[in-house]
């Protein structure tokens, strides 16, 4: 049987709120050493994500307040997501045609985990892992 999404994500994934500052997302990526926090609403529906480069790049270096502008004014369009019970393959396959590092894993409309290359690398066939890592780090 393939492999599903669920079976390789990192669960238990903390979110930022949209409307938490950015020195708030920065000290919870410190806190839980990690790059990447998904942003989510009120209603816990996933906003989308932001990186640690998103910070540095599209806030400070710009000029702008870290203490003032928040993780949700970061996020654009629609997040790149894939179904906990959609296969691994997919999973890959969606990373390469949007070109994005990690993937949130959806169970109906909650987060329910992540998905790294690390995830991939460590979990899936061989012969993908390379591909998806080529373009996805194609830009």
């Amino acid at each position: 049987m393939a492999a599903k999404a669920r079976d390789i994500m990192t669960p238990n994934v903390e979110c930022v709120q949209e409307h938490q500052t950015l020195v708030d997302a920065a000290r919870k990526m410190r806190d839980l050493d990690v790059g990447a926090l998904p942003v989510c609403g009120d209603d816990d529906k996933l906003r989308g994500i932001i990186t640690d480069r998103d910070i540095v790049v599209r806030c400070v270096a710009d000029g702008g307040d870290p203490g003032s502008v928040t993780a949700g004014s970061l996020t654009q369009g629609k997040p790149v997501t894939i179904g906990a019970d959609d296969s691994v393959d997919e999973a890959m396959a969606t990373m390469a045609k949007h070109q994005v590092r990690r993937l949130p894993v959806i169970d109906g409309h909650r987060l329910v985990g992540i998905i790294s290359e690390a995830d991939i690398a460590q979990n899936a066939p061989s012969g993908g892992v390379a591909e998806t890592v080529e373009a996805v780090t194609e830009r």
